[in-house]
This record gives structure tokens, sequence and C-alpha cells, in this order.
């Protein structure tokens, strides 16, 4: 059994079907040492991922995973965090880790996440999304506006 310290919580997309299936597969394999894991679906909630101190659009784009201290661990650091604790993952996690292997896997790994959201039509980056935020910040400023007349 973990230490209450040793606990993980891993912020990932629970609208993207290859991240659940990739979730299942982790808690399979990962039994009871899974147990210490707590999965929590990135999907509407940008506040509670900005009081954590992630950006929500980065978010979409790279895993993260907040370790029991509140250290927040990304991209590959966050994989290799998670896969260390399932025995029959830490190979891999020691593999991914490797000077010459992390810099080509990570530019693969941004590319397939680039892709699979801009086919989805939710990359941050495109028209509607941009229209989205746009959209949001302006009702944030309308809020704030009114807030900032209520004290005068």
């Amino acid at each position: 059994m973990m230490a209450p310290g040793d606990q993980l919580r891993v912020f990932y997309d629970g609208a993207c079907p290859s991240c659940v299936k990739d979730r299942r597969l982790y808690e399979r394999l990962a039994g009871r040492t899974g147990e210490s894991v707590e999965w929590v679906d990135i999907t509407g909630r940008d506040e509670e991922l900005m009081e954590c101190g992630i950006d929500p659009q980065a978010a979409l784009q790279e895993l993260h995973v907040e370790d029991g201290q509140g250290n927040i661990h990304r991209e590959l650091d966050a994989y290799i965090l998670l896969m260390s604790r399932v025995w029959l993952l830490k190979p891999f996690a020691w593999l991914i880790g490797l000077p010459v292997i992390r810099p080509a896997l990570a530019k693969l790994y941004h590319k397939w996440v680039s892709e699979r959201l801009e086919r989805t039509g939710r990359m941050p980056d495109s028209k509607e999304t941009q229209r989205s935020i746009e959209a949001r910040k302006a009702e944030v400023e309308a809020e704030e506006s009114a807030e900032d007349r209520e004290t005068w």
C-alpha cells in the first residue's frame, strides 16, 4: 500500500477515446498500485486546472500529473512518473527518459496530439477554439467590470 504522499492526480482528456482507452489499460496493468492514482477528466474544468497552475489549453495538449507534494509534472515527465509505478511499465519509463530517445519521442507525441485535436476540431489554435476563448474572455471581462461597478 502506498503512503498518502504517494498519491497522484492525473489530468487527462476524457473526451479523447484513445486517452480513455490508455487510462483503462494503465488501470489494468497497475492493479492495486492504480488505487493511488486519481484520474481527473479535464473536460469543463478550466477553473480547477488554473487553480492547480495548469493552463487548460496546455492540459489538452500534454498529460499533466500532480504528485503527492503538489508538484505538477507534464508531458513525458508525467508519463515517466506514472509508468515508473507499474513494474511492467518501468522499463518503458526508463527508455523514454533516455536523452537519445526523449527529444524524438516528445516531438512525435506533440505531433500526434496536435493531429488528434485538429481532426476533432479541438485544437487550441483552431479558429473555432480561438473564438470560444475570446468569447469566454469577454464574459470574464464583463463580469469583472460589473463587479467593479458594484464596489464603487
